[in-house]
């Protein structure tokens, strides 16, 4: 039945992206809509605040309007119930791709074009990359196109928004394609470890693109050029200096064509470091705010975060790993027959290999989500020594409500959260401008 009904499935996964980019709403401007919700102060009403951090901290969020209060709440609680949508409509697009027996006529029809065994794996772990987003779409434009829309955060118009997709798909099924072909050459060489080397693995291609990502694949989306304002240029590389970031420049690209989000980086690892900030966060933020981000940024940068990180990833999928081989032994044993799976090292039975992947980063996200908080924790302190900007550090907060919940519960941020709430960061700031000023 699902093999009849499978290129009718992908046909209708089209289709219904197609109609909700049609019927997106238009956004407002987020930057006007900001300004109107939170209300704007001088720097006397910073100098004036009590420099009881609690006191401090109160005064800021009663700058934010209940109607933005409620708007980013709303906005952010959704991503909950995504979480999960995204995982059962994964998991379900996994069991159609299966139950198609679409990828037994991929490896039909590579082993009759090519005798390399790893080609072969390639074109079926692509193939299945491929259908896999194709069902999944629907969820990705209602998702990433309409709902940032509907919440007035985005800027960007459907064929543009489509262009980029497309784009990002092909990267996609290229690099997770390569992912998943080396994947099963280590089950197929090493059926009992292939785990521990799957996690060497994923740190080799995760610095791959940490390295190449910010060269040949940023640029694929945005603008980057060298940085003019010579104002907002040299403190920046002050502080750059300051702390041994080994770069002479600061670049901007022009994320306003997507939304109004202020975001900036500094990326590179093995001796490489590059500055850049959105102009966004060039023309929405004063010099201070732009120095606590920047401060922020550098911070992860000279924490080493980069390679923290790598570290940290590789665990959590070591341990993945560790539980997909247990259940692809499991479940092939019970259903594989059925689906012409004879061994787990069979690249056929990828669509296991990724629905239970998908379980294990479903139950890991308060785990995974913790460790990111932690080095943004981290960074934030670094950040405000050394800018020395507590008010912009606060400033910046403010914004960030447009589409962060200000102030969750503790056990909500704790696993959904992959930053520090806006309040606690605000708390922090004006903590920190409380001791330096006694």
């Amino acid at each position: 039945m699902v093999k009849k009904l499978f290129w009718p499935l992908v046909l209708l996964s089209l289709l219904i992206t197609i109609t909700i980019g049609y019927f997106a709403p238009i956004s407002a401007n987020a930057a006007a809509r900001t300004a109107a919700v939170i209300s704007p102060a001088s720097d006397a009403w910073r100098a004036a605040l009590p420099l009881d951090p609690s006191a401090a901290t109160e005064a800021y969020m009663q700058r934010i309007s209940p109607i933005n209060k409620a708007r980013s709440d709303a906005y952010f609680e959704g991503g909950y119930w995504l979480l999960l949508a995204n995982t059962l409509l994964g998991i379900a697009a996994c069991w159609i791709i299966l139950q198609s027996g679409i990828l037994i006529r991929i490896r039909n029809k590579a082993e009759k074009i090519t005798r390399f065994k790893f080609l072969q794996t390639f074109a079926i772990s692509s193939g299945f990359v491929f259908f896999l987003s194709l069902l999944s779409f629907p969820l990705t434009a209602y998702q990433s196109f309409f709902r940032e829309h509907q919440y007035g955060l985005s800027n960007q118009s459907f064929p543009a928004w489509l262009i980029e997709q497309a784009i990002s798909n092909t990267i996609s099924i290229i690099s997770m394609g390569l992912f998943f072909t080396l994947i099963y050459l280590f089950i197929q060489k090493a059926p009992r470890t292939w785990w521990a080397y799957g996690s060497v693995l994923s740190i080799g291609l995760l610095s791959v693109m940490m390295l190449l990502g910010p060269i040949y694949i940023d640029p694929l989306f945005n603008k980057y050029q060298p940085l003019t304002d010579q104002k907002i240029k040299e403190p920046i590389l002050s502080i750059a200096r300051a702390n041994g970031v080994p770069t002479d420049n600061v670049y901007q690209f022009d994320a306003s064509k997507q939304s109004n989000r202020i975001s900036a980086n500094v990326s590179g690892i093995f001796g490489s470091a590059a500055i850049r900030l959105n102009d966004n966060l060039l023309h929405r933020s004063s010099l201070p705010e732009i120095e606590a981000v920047m401060g922020h940024e550098i911070g992860h940068y000279v924490l080493n975060h980069a390679y923290t990180m790598l570290i940290n990833i590789s665990l959590v999928l070591l341990f993945g790993f560790i539980f997909i081989h247990k259940s692809m032994g499991i479940s092939i044993k019970y259903w594989g027959a059925q689906h012409e799976i004879k061994k787990p090292s069979d690249p056929i039975s990828l669509p296991l290999f990724s629905a239970f992947l998908s379980i294990y980063f479903f139950l890991m996200t308060p785990v995974q989500n913790s460790i990111i908080r932690t080095a943004e924790v981290e960074a934030d302190a670094f950040g405000i020594n050394t800018a020395r900007q507590a008010d912009g550090m606060a400033e910046v907060n403010l914004k960030l409500t447009e589409y962060r919940k200000s102030n969750p519960s503790d056990l909500e941020e704790f696993f959904f959260f992959d930053h520090p709430s806006p309040k606690k960061r605000i708390y922090a700031a004006m903590r920190w401008k409380a001791e330096n000023l006694k």
